[in-house]
């Protein structure tokens, strides 16, 4: 099913809008927190809410391994499972199949590879990873089974991936049939080669997906390079269905990707930092490892409607990363999962208003200086 996408302003190539679905409305541009493993790491499902998060992603290489895709079925499915209500994007293991090739292979058919956690065999398949996504776990929006390969890639190399995954959406399109409640991403590759982005795209139109993802950045290549192939791979994409670059990224990242004419993003980033003592601020990521912050009576930002954000001082938060208490992990956590959630809304309210270039200009001063350390 094709869901109605409204672009209600667009501001240059940046635009607006809504990606209505079933289970509710997606507002773009949108970041999509990253529950892998059916959950986004160190938070409930209602801190995500409360967060502002319109949709979730769920991994299907992980959840297959465990608790195993056909056990969630057993019990309702992925949202009853983890009790999220709105919207899931499940990613279909392409990625997996780059980062763990030292345990997996590549063929026509389907990548064979060893589970990371016990060793046992797998086959995952075009059909199969359709199987897993719609009819097992669920999903709203499902994704084409692709090949990404890393960066830097030799043109030949990347050649074979970007025929390979147009193979493969082929027939995961095929696989997929016709919904009524689900939607089907078709998923451009090229690496950084203009004219095999433009060769994806033209396969991907010929076979017809619901939406349209970005794949292959956030490999290596660095943010200039992921902006110079976005100038040219965004364009070529349907300016009526969503676009979605997957695995992006930083806050920096996402401003010039929507300058660009992307819609969706996800990314473990905020997650991942906040484990780490990392939060992410308007003026740029701050360390509260850092002994400057042990007396910084401050909330992180008064202005992001979030607990965690408003309510803890630097210090108390300093404190806790120092004293390796986990209340620390889910607080930095929480908030930079609303601080994302935030600049999407700053964005979508720029690009309304008609002022998207001067916002991008004045957070690419302050998230393209050299961050402090202490």
């Amino acid at each position: 099913m094709t869901f109605p996408f409204h672009i209600a302003a667009a501001d240059g190539q940046a635009r607006t809008g809504v990606l209505k679905t079933p289970r509710g409305d997606i507002r773009t541009p949108a970041f999509m927190p990253v529950g892998t493993a059916g959950t986004v790491k160190a938070l409930t499902v209602d801190q995500v809410r409360q967060a502002g998060a319109d949709i979730i992603l769920g991994n299907t290489y992980h959840l297959m391994l465990r608790p195993t895709a056909e056990r969630i079925a057993r019990l309702g499915g992925l949202h009853r499972f983890m009790r999220w209500e709105g919207p899931i994007l499940t990613d279909s293991g392409g990625f997996q199949v780059m980062s763990l090739s030292g345990i997996s292979k590549v063929r026509e058919e389907a990548v064979t590879f060893a589970s990371h956690i016990d060793g046992s065999r797998h086959a995952l398949s075009p059909e199969r990873s359709i199987e897993i996504q719609a009819d097992l776990l669920s999903s709203d929006i499902v994704m084409q089974l692709d090949e990404c390969v890393s960066w830097p890639a030799e043109k030949d190399r990347a050649r074979q991936a970007m025929e390979l995954s147009a193979r493969w959406g082929a027939r995961s399109k095929a696989a997929f049939g016709a919904r009524d409640t689900q939607a089907l991403f078709g998923i451009q590759q090229g690496s950084t080669f203009e004219d095999l982005r433009r060769e994806s795209t033209d396969r991907l139109l010929e076979t017809g997906f619901d939406g349209y993802a970005i794949g292959g950045l956030a490999v290596g290549e660095g943010h200039q390079a992921m902006c110079e192939t976005l100038e040219f791979s965004a364009p070529l994409l349907p300016v009526d269905r969503p676009r979605y670059l997957m695995g992006v990224g930083k806050p920096i990242d996402l401003v010039e990707a929507v300058v660009r004419g992307v819609d969706m993003f996800d990314c473990v980033l905020p997650t991942r930092s906040g484990r780490h003592g990392q939060a992410w601020t308007w003026d740029g990521p701050i360390n509260l490892k850092n002994a400057r912050f042990a007396e910084a009576d401050e909330p992180l930002d008064a202005d992001v409607p979030c607990p965690a954000s408003r309510d803890y001082s630097k210090a108390y938060l300093h404190h806790l990363v120092r004293a390796d208490e986990i209340l620390g992990q889910v607080l930095l956590s929480w908030h930079n999962i609303a601080f994302f959630q935030a600049l999407t809304a700053a964005m979508r309210a720029a690009i309304s208003e008609g002022r998207f270039e001067a916002f991008r200009r004045d957070f690419a001063a302050r998230h393209l200086r050299p961050e402090r350390r202490d």
